[in-house]
């Protein structure tokens, strides 16, 4: 696999940090997506729909990103954007897409549901689409992860020290896996650096396949 140069299309420095675990800092170039709005998965509940949106959302990151660089008159270096999300299973609902907690001072509550209700003692599903934009040519992927949660004593016990943390701010589904929130993780089945952002075992497939064709 090489490439002298990739544009991350990313706000998020854990997705900085995963992908420089394949290729080199120096190698990578931020430019995020000058639209911050994306829509939503509050009225989706089943899988298809989900993972459309989620397809969906990551290709309009990267179609953002190229019209950006074409505007400055460079849009042959290679872009990938990518989008996390948390789905877990309601029986009144089906499945429903966790987002980040809401930025009030409520957020604690919102988060304390998610780990009792949602999390303790069952498989979630953490899912990421992939886009990679190569000379034109644009490969969609999406990678899914199985996490399972301890019983609901075991996060009885230490819910109130994890809130305290505030590390569920601004993280989709309230937790780091990557950090404190790896101890309410029973076991996880698939890609450990797609619930943190970026299924690496994903993207180093498509970088090799781009390198191909």
């Amino acid at each position: 696999m090489y490439l002298s140069r990739i544009i991350l299309g990313s706000r998020s420095p854990r997705r900085n940090e995963l992908l420089s675990q394949l290729l080199p800092e120096t190698q990578i170039e931020i430019v995020p997506p000058a639209d911050p709005e994306e829509p939503g998965f509050e009225s989706l509940h089943g899988l298809d729909t989900i993972q459309q949106q989620l397809i969906s959302i990551c290709t309009a990151k990267n179609e953002d990103v190229f019209k950006q660089m074409q505007a400055a008159g460079n849009d042959s270096v290679p872009i990938l954007t990518a989008d996390t999300i948390v789905v877990v299973k309601r029986e009144s609902l089906g499945l429903v897409v966790l987002g980040q907690p809401p930025a009030t001072s409520d957020w604690q509550e919102t988060v304390r549901d998610w780990f009792l209700n949602d999390y303790a003692g069952q498989t979630h599903q953490v899912l990421t689409g992939v886009c990679l934009r190569v000379n034109q040519r644009i490969m969609i992927q999406t990678a899914e992860t199985q996490v399972t949660f301890y019983d609901q004593a075991y996060i009885r016990a230490r819910l109130d020290w994890y809130l305290s943390t505030q590390e569920s701010r601004g993280k989709a589904g309230g937790y780091a896996i990557q950090g404190a929130g790896s101890i309410f993780v029973n076991r996880i089945e698939g890609s450990l650096s797609n619930v943190v952002g970026l299924p690496l075992e994903t993207v180093f497939e498509m970088l090799n396949h781009s390198q191909t064709v």
